[in-house]
């Protein structure tokens, strides 16, 4: 399975993008092109039906030795047999999220300042999330933290940080110069014609 120090581009299955029918065919696409890491959301599922989907996508996952972590629900983690969650500022502290999925499993924690990041390495997740750095609709009530303490971020916390949002193949260079190391792209993989293509070209300028 691919180690997250490894993994340039984070890939999530949105489901503000696409529809549960669609999950098989979009994680294989996003596999196909590249994306090391993929996370289900689905903000308006229940967690029955989430927990569905991730039966569904987890073997396409493991056969491309991609980690599936699902957004929020620390507690289908266990029951779906996916590999980890992601949870917010808002969520459970990392410690309960812990002792709910287990030692093995992958914990992402979202952050939006450098002192959030700081104070959220001390927590104990596995990877940090920041972000949004741009506009995004996929999180309209969120305002921008801009790239001013992305080169910051990653010199001073030693976790592996995927910067996310507004972020596409456009302004990946942007955000490279910024001093990112991994991004999470969510619009511009989703609504891509092809989003295999879409992910390798991602990865030719993150690489």
């Amino acid at each position: 399975m691919n180690s997250l120090s490894d993994v340039l581009l984070y890939g999530i299955l949105d489901f503000g993008y696409v529809t549960p029918v669609e999950s098989a065919s979009m994680t294989r696409r996003m596999l196909e092109g590249g994306v090391g890491i993929l996370q289900l959301r689905a903000k308006k599922l229940s967690p029955s039906a989430i927990g569905d989907i991730a039966k569904e996508i987890l073997p396409i996952c493991r056969s491309f030795g991609v980690p599936l972590i699902l957004n929020d629900y620390p507690e289908l983690v266990p029951l779906t047999g996916a590999d980890g969650v992601h949870v917010g500022q808002d969520d459970l502290p990392v410690s309960q999220v812990r002792e709910i999925v287990g030692p093995d499993a992958i914990i992402g924690l979202s952050t939006h300042c450098l002192d959030q990041a700081l104070a959220a390495e001390q927590a104990g997740p596995d990877y940090l999330g920041f972000g949004p750095l741009f506009a995004t609709p996929t999180k309209p009530d969120y305002v921008p933290v801009g790239l001013g303490a992305v080169r910051e971020i990653h010199r001073q916390v030693k976790l592996p940080v995927f910067c996310i949002g507004g972020i596409k193949r456009e302004n990946i260079s942007t955000v490279l110069e910024a001093g990112a190391r991994r991004v999470v792209i969510v619009s511009g993989i989703l609504q891509a014609p092809d989003a295999a293509d879409y992910c390798r070209k991602c990865l030719a300028n993150l690489g």
